[in-house]
């Protein structure tokens, strides 16, 4: 499949965390089976804060019910060889902006089925050792203690 518009090497991940110690997590299923936070890379002039409110809103179909604050956190990691294909060539890093996304109950979301197929919330330990990137094993960790 050729890609006619590459990817922007800078992405967001939203963490959602409710009130109690739980965190949501999703369940991708392309290009291979595993659990994240909410992700997504920004669009052509889009900033991170818009981005990170639009990929919430894509991928739960949560919009206000919470609070959405950035973390003051940015990392940069190697792009996974199964995603480098959406990126120009030669590109092989990312910068992500971690984001937070505050509920006061764990609540049913509307997930985005070509991406994602099921979603549970869980506690944040538990979430920690589920998730596939370590940067999303890093931002639970951190938002945890």
């Amino acid at each position: 499949m050729a890609v006619t518009e590459y990817r922007t090497p800078v992405s967001v991940l939203i963490v959602i965390h409710a009130d109690g110690g739980k965190a949501l997590l999703l369940r991708r299923v392309k290009p291979f089976d595993f659990w994240q936070s909410v992700t997504g890379s920004l669009q052509s002039g889009e900033s991170h804060a818009d981005a990170a409110r639009r990929e919430l809103f894509e991928e739960t179909g949560l919009r206000d019910e919470g609070t959405l604050a950035y973390s003051g956190v940015s990392r940069q990691f190697a792009i996974d060889s199964r995603w480098r294909h959406k990126f120009a060539p030669g590109v092989v890093e990312n910068v992500e902006f971690e984001w937070h996304y505050r509920l006061p109950a764990p609540m049913d979301i509307k997930i985005c089925s070509n991406e994602h197929s099921e979603y549970c919330w869980l506690p944040f330990a538990a979430a920690t050792e589920r998730v596939w990137s370590w940067t999303n094993r890093d931002a639970l960790a951190k938002l945890h203690r």
